[in-house]
């Protein structure tokens, strides 16, 4: 396994050395150094040094596209490449520096809309910069990935070029390349294989372009279309290719401007790829920032030692590795390793491979990236994913990657806006025994984003609402959000007449507890309340139940309230089932319900007694008599009344004998043949029939009781709780 693992290693690195190579050479002309070299030689520290350091798996740095603008610049403004290089070096140090302080943890605030959105750019610009490549049209330099090129040409332009300069040699190529590498994922074989089908594509295109080269001018390969790397003679040769950094600029004021510029830019960079590619890789590890930012400080310090272009981590180089099978960080190094055997060693064979079928392993990665499964998935997340990602898109593909990822960023934070303007706080209307409470559950960070909104709000209420703020979840309020929710409270809603309540606010905001809303039973709201009400009130409770929108109380605080007495609107007889309290099922609260229970919800003398002192004594405007489905000793009754014995437990049966009296005893042989859905079907009707006896029950043998119903100072009701679906069924007495 060990093994296998490390071929796969060394297979991709092969195959990111491949594609690197004319990438470092394109973005060393990009970016006008004095020397093509200086780009190898940054991929060379990339892949050693800083594949060394990195606690990257899958991540290949080197120098980047989308610091060629910059690079070019700073350069100029510098005044000479060398001091320039002092410059990179320093910049390193602040990249140490900055992952010494954690500054790396600013990754996690990057939207994952812009994230995706810069993996399809990538793929996107792959495609499009390859295009010409693949097709022979090879005069401008490989690795060209910004919109606006050296030659004064953009991406667009540049194809439109291509009709007048198409190589059937270079062409021929690269389309065999295409059509080998997807040919190779649709077959099981070979997509099994542990031969990587870039590196098929390479072989092939050597053996290729060699037997193009007996063919007519028309169709042989020339320099031009291959890939071209410094040739040098000798260790000599290669040493002098090293520039060095000029020591005696150090206290040049534009030297410190530059290497704050690209530290800047070059850790963002980083930042960015970094997410993108632990996004792509199959495995899904995570690699820390921080350190991440101290190993790309050191290569970039070693980098501007020797002559190197600055290095930041690089997507595309990333996604190459991924795609070719890459497990760990042995094969970044080994890309390094290998640029840097070759260019010693080796650089008349590398000079073989042509660009084109280099093009083709591109444009086939490029596509990975931009699948149209990927543009439908954020298509179907809605507006606030798409059009962030579609404006990164765009922007990088017609900017550069930076200001590409700016742009999105800031596509996203206009959303962000424009969200916390519409729905800032979540804004509930419960409706209490005493009325109905606006809630307004404010956010675990209150910033002065959303002081306008908040603001609207508080404009919104008419005369006579109630309002409870609740800060219980925040942990920060901005200070002029905070002065204008002391505005509200203490000025503007009293002016209005409304009543605001407030909860949960920190003791640094000085703004205590004050909740003078009434959210519990007290004497002159059950006096008010007449039973149909009170009933209303229960079926809503048991709707906002069975939705899990059940109503915000400060049960201390309802404790404190009731302790001097307590003015119950209904009385509730319920089975003792653990799965049917009556408060929960019908979203009440302390003080709100005289609860009775017993297995059964049967009715004998004590029972009937409780229920006369909630009634007569205490209040109470409605008796529910609640069954509920699956009961056990409903369950138990039938199967007694069917087999004809008992449990042999006296007082359970002296229950269990009172659900009897409530239907007539079926057949054992009928009840055993029923299916278990009919089974039930019937139990639940035995329930009813229970649940209307008792009421029966209560009825007979309360004169107190039947005289108030018949008043009207009363209801007796029926009704059976869903264990499976959480609604109570009201019954009629023709149940």
């Amino acid at each position: 396994m060990v093994s296998k693992r490390i071929f796969q290693d060394l297979i991709a690195g092969l195959v990111v050395f491949l594609v690197a190579l004319p990438l470092c050479l394109g973005v060393a002309l990009a970016s006008q150094a004095p020397s093509l070299f200086a780009g190898v030689l940054a991929g060379i520290v990339g892949g050693i040094v800083v594949g060394c350091l990195s606690k990257s798996h899958t991540n290949v740095s080197g120098p980047a596209a989308g610091l060629t603008a910059i690079v070019a610049a700073q350069i100029a403004e510098c005044g000479s490449y060398s001091i320039f290089l002092l410059a990179v070096l320093m910049a390193g140090g602040i990249q140490v520096l900055l992952g010494i302080l954690r500054a790396g943890s600013i990754s996690s605030f990057f939207p994952s809309s812009v994230v995706r959105g810069l993996l399809a750019a990538i793929g996107i610009i792959l495609i499009l910069k390859q295009i010409p490549h693949l097709l022979g049209h090879d005069s401008d330099p490989e690795g060209e990935m910004s919109f606006l090129q050296p030659d004064h040409e953009n991406t667009f332009s540049e194809l439109m070029t291509l009709t007048k300069d198409i190589h059937f040699g270079a062409c021929s190529v690269g389309f065999v390349a295409l059509a080998i590498l997807l040919l190779w994922d649709k077959i099981p074989v070979l997509k099994k294989s542990i031969i990587p089908s870039p590196l098929v594509v390479v072989i092939i295109g050597v053996i290729q372009g060699g037997l193009l080269q007996r063919l007519g001018v028309d169709w042989k390969i020339e320099a031009s279309h291959l890939v071209g790397v410094p040739v040098g003679n000798s260790l000599n040769d290669f040493v002098s290719f090293l520039t060095f950094p000029d020591f005696t600029q150090w206290s040049n004021p534009v030297v410190y401007t530059a290497a704050i510029t690209i530290a800047l830019v070059a850790s963002l960079e980083t930042l960015l790829n970094l997410e993108a590619v632990d996004r792509l890789d199959p495995k899904q590890r995570i690699t820390p920032a921080n350190w991440e930012l101290i190993a790309q400080g050191v290569g970039n310090m070693v980098s501007g030692a020797i002559g190197g272009l600055p290095i930041t981590a690089v997507v595309v180089r990333g996604s190459v590795n991924i795609a070719a099978g890459a497990q760990t960080k042995l094969s970044t190094i080994v890309h390094g390793l290998l640029l840097m055997v070759c260019v010693l060693f080796l650089p008349a064979l590398l000079n073989q491979i042509p660009l084109s079928c280099l093009a083709a392993i591109l444009i086939v990665t490029g596509y990975k990236l931009a699948h149209p499964d990927l543009m439908k998935q954020m298509w179907s997340e809605g507006r606030y994913q798409f059009l962030p990602f579609a404006a990164t898109i765009i922007a990088i593909v017609t900017t550069d990657l930076l200001i590409g990822v700016l742009i999105g960023i800031g596509v996203s934070i206009a959303f962000v806006l424009a969200s916390n303007i519409r729905r800032p706080v979540r804004r509930t209307v419960e409706k209490h025994i005493a009325g109905e409470l606006t809630r307004i559950q404010l956010a675990n960070q209150v910033s002065f984003l959303n002081r306008a909104a908040l603001d609207k709000t508080f404009e919104s209420f008419s005369r006579g609402a109630n309002v409870l703020i609740d800060a219980s979840q925040t942990d920060y309020i901005d200070p002029d959000v905070l002065s204008m929710i002391k505005q509200f409270k203490s000025v503007s809603a009293p002016a209005r007449g409304v009543q605001v309540n407030l909860l949960g606010f920190r003791d640094k905001y000085l703004l205590r507890d004050e909740v003078s809303f009434i959210d519990y039973s007290t004497r002159e709201l059950q006096s008010q309340l007449t039973p149909t009400q009170v009933l209303e009130l229960l079926k809503e409770g048991n709707a906002r139940f069975r939705k899990g929108n059940q109503l915000t109380r400060d049960l201390g605080r309802q404790m404190v309230s009731t302790s001097a007495g307590q003015h119950p609107l209904a009385v509730i007889l319920s089975c003792i089932d653990s799965r049917s309290p009556a408060e929960l099922l019908f979203d009440l609260g302390l003080g709100d319900i005289f609860s009775v229970r017993i297995a059964g919800n049967v009715a004998g003398p004590k029972v009937v007694g409780s229920i006369e002192f909630g009634c007569a004594v205490a209040g109470a405007k409605l008796v529910l008599v609640l069954g509920h489905t699956r009961c056990g000793a409903v369950s138990a009754a039938v199967q007694q009344a069917a087999s004809k014995r008992t449990s042999g437990l006296e007082h359970l049966d002296f229950l269990v004998a009172k659900i009897r009296k409530s239907f007539e005893p079926p057949d054992a042989r009928w009840l055993d043949s029923l299916s278990s859905e009919a089974k039930e079907e019937y139990l639940t009707q035995v329930t009813k029939w229970n649940t209307l006896q008792t009421i029966d029950t209560i009825l007979r043998e309360s004169p107190t009781l039947r005289q108030m119903n018949a008043d009207g100072k009363i209801a007796i009701l029926g009704a059976v709780y869903n264990v499976a679906t959480g609604e109570v069924e009201f019954l009629s007495p023709q149940n």
